[in-house]
């Protein structure tokens, strides 16, 4: 899966820089997480680095967008070849 940020979200511009694969972006009223780009950072961290950092718990997986594992992993490696 990949993640996706809420409601909840205050713009405290802390996610954005440590994405790895650049898939978070200043949205109309907040951050957006593009799920074609998200990897969980699989490939790059053992935990997805946005998570880590959010001062209010506001990025969980995405149900719209469910992915296995390998599935993340092999969207990273064509990310990372590209």
């Amino acid at each position: 899966m990949s993640l996706f940020i809420t409601d909840e979200c205050i713009n405290c511009d802390v996610c954005e820089p440590e994405c790895p694969n650049d898939a978070i972006y200043q949205g109309i009223e907040i951050y957006e997480i593009n799920p074609k780009l998200c990897t969980e950072c699989v490939g790059h961290f053992d935990q997805p680095q946005c998570v880590e950092v959010c001062p209010v718990a506001c990025i969980p997986k995405d149900p719209d967008n469910i992915e296995t594992r390998e599935q993340l992993l092999q969207k990273y490696k064509e990310l990372v070849s590209n």
